[in-house]
């Protein structure tokens, strides 16, 4: 009787502990050419945009002036004479290669700023043919690495030019450019990731990340869908050694649509200047505000458009007109899509209150900076600077919480919560008030304002 009793506890167990399996179609349906004759291709659709692609080759002329000063040694003039470093080159000529992507008939076309941002001569040969024009170079913009140049010609085959907002990680795309200066080269791939920020590449960063190979020299080329749409510029790929690893990084076209307009008619790309430093929300701040996602402001500079309307350290912008914002990419992103003059709504968490803000953008190019300190006080001697009027950081005791968490001599304390720090006053005020809180700390180091949680 035991026996059967453990037997049906058992079968009970199993029974208790067993899935159901989500099962696919055991036995799929698989697509093949119409017949024996025929071949999957899309060269139809690359054959279209062959003539829409081209190869640049740049020279860039580098002032020499570390090779004349060694070759100015009297070593070399006790055997080559006083007139030997006249003799060495001035100057020298880098040269380098890249791609781009014809946007119009009449000559202009979209390449990446590094490309073309330093040259002296620009050289444009369209497709795989020969025949090379003189470029003029029309501008760039550093901080999203897009360039755009101009060559005379009025009947160019303009690439046709897609959305990115609507693109699906797991589609299929190719990369076209001058890898390595071989010529003209199409490799395929798929949509790997979208949105890639901090990858330390540019200021502005919304990547789409591709396993299509991309080498240099494929810089400025076309990412383009399996309709032969433009999707994406050509950027950058994460490698170390200087080949393809699989992992490549395009500029969506909407971001290269906005920024060549700007370019083509005005020469240079002006943003919106909020004047604020600002941070991620990271999980020692999230229990500070009831909003999951937003942008920390930390500092707010003096007399600008955020100083005007009445921003303040601590604010959580989630929302920029109808953008949510996630971290602090998005808003500067946000932030950077407009023009100065422009207004905004900024919604703002304050105090756990939600607040809009009608905001006017200055004309200033946003020195926007993110912080990833956090926490202080805890092995800190501090001593207050009558000159300056305010309570300095004089002293780190080794392997203190302050020691580890990277403060350093010399940071300068000067917000606590909403409370401004000049002197010991306002230290024992605001370490009485906040006693046994979460709060907000604000530290100035050199020119920059950090924001670290003190618990």
């Amino acid at each position: 009787m035991k026996i059967i009793i453990m037997i049906f506890t058992v079968v009970l167990f199993l029974h208790s502990q067993s899935i159901t399996f989500d099962k696919a179609v055991s036995n799929p349906h698989r697509i093949y050419p119409n017949n024996s004759s025929s071949i999957l291709s899309y060269s139809t659709n690359i054959k279209n945009i062959k003539n829409s692609i081209v190869n640049i080759s740049t020279q860039e002329k580098i002032n020499n002036q570390r090779v004349q000063r060694e070759f100015n040694d009297p070593f070399f003039e006790q055997f080559f004479g006083k007139q030997f470093h006249r003799r060495t080159p001035r100057q020298q000529i880098k040269r380098s290669l890249g791609s781009g992507v014809i946007l119009s008939k009449d000559g202009y076309i979209v390449t990446n700023a590094h490309v073309v941002k330093s040259a002296t001569k620009i050289m444009v040969s369209i497709g795989d043919t020969d025949k090379q024009y003189e470029a003029k170079l029309i501008g760039v913009d550093i901080d999203s690495d897009i360039g755009v140049i101009k060559i005379k010609h009025n009947n160019l085959k303009p690439i046709k030019v897609g959305s990115s907002d609507h693109l699906e990680v797991g589609d299929v795309v190719f990369a076209i450019g001058n890898p390595f200066g071989v010529g003209q080269t199409v490799t395929k791939g798929i949509i790997s990731a979208l949105n890639k920020d901090r990858v330390g590449i540019n200021k502005y960063e919304n990547f789409i990340q591709t396993d299509a190979s991309i080498n240099p020299g494929n810089s400025g080329g076309a990412l383009v869908d399996s309709r032969g749409v433009l999707i994406g510029i050509n950027s950058a790929i994460v490698s170390r050694g200087g080949g393809n690893n699989g992992i490549g990084f395009a500029i969506p076209v909407t971001m290269v649509k906005n920024i060549a307009q700007k370019l083509i008619k005005y020469g240079k790309v002006t943003r919106g200047y909020l004047g604020v430093s600002i941070k991620n929300l990271n999980k020692e701040v999230k229990p500070l505000y009831t909003k999951e996602q937003g942008a920390i402001i930390i500092d707010v500079a003096k007399g600008s458009s955020a100083e005007k309307y009445g921003l303040q350290r601590g604010d959580l912008v989630y929302q920029i007109n109808n953008k949510t914002i996630k971290d602090a990419n998005d808003f500067m992103r946000a932030i950077g899509s407009h023009k100065p003059n422009d207004r905004v709504l900024l919604y703002i968490e304050r105090d756990k209150n939600n607040k809009i803000i009608n905001v006017k953008l200055g004309s200033k190019n946003s020195p926007f900076g993110i912080s990833n300190n956090k926490n202080i006080f805890d092995g800190a001697m501090i001593k207050y600077n009558k000159d300056k009027n305010n309570i300095q950081i004089t002293k780190i005791k080794p392997n203190s919480k302050a020691d580890k968490l990277g403060l350093i001599v010399g940071d300068i304390i000067v917000q606590i919560e909403a409370m401004e720090i000049r002197n010991y006053e306002d230290i024992k005020k605001a370490t009485k008030r906040y006693k046994n809180k979460t709060k907000r700390v604000y530290i100035r180091r050199g020119s920059q304002i950090y924001m670290i949680i003190a618990k």
